[in-house]
């Protein structure tokens, strides 16, 4: 079994910055397809970025355009741990960010993900 714990999360200005980690258990990240949603209140959980699960072993990331340019998602395979560096933040990127995993090639999407993380809550606000 998979276990995914997220922590980083926090209160941060405009134009701030956070790290998020994500620390798996039960299986080596390298083996899943890693990613990072979010959920803003009233809203639906939204894939922010991820990295691209194939065949052969490699980093090949994928962004949503909402943080494409501010946010860069990276992992530690010694410590089986991903990140998400977040910059640049905005009060719109206030949400419970939430780390997924998929056993499946491809980048984990909502409907694909077998693994989530509790989710940990990033404020952005003055």
């Amino acid at each position: 079994q998979v276990q995914l714990v997220e922590s980083g999360g926090g209160l941060v200005q405009p134009g701030g910055s956070l790290r998020l980690s994500c620390a798996a258990s039960g299986r080596t990240i390298s083996s899943l397809a890693m990613g990072w949603f979010r959920q803003a209140p009233g809203k639906g959980r939204e894939f922010i970025a991820g990295f691209i699960k194939t065949p052969r072993s490699g980093d090949t990331t994928n962004y949503s355009d909402s943080v494409k340019g501010r946010f860069t998602i990276s992992r530690d395979n010694a410590k089986n741990t991903v990140y998400l560096q977040m910059n640049d933040l905005k009060p719109e990127d206030t949400a419970v960010y939430y780390c997924a995993a998929s056993l499946s090639y491809g980048v984990v999407r909502g409907h694909t993900a077998d693994y989530w993380g509790q989710g940990t809550q990033v404020t952005v606000s003055s």
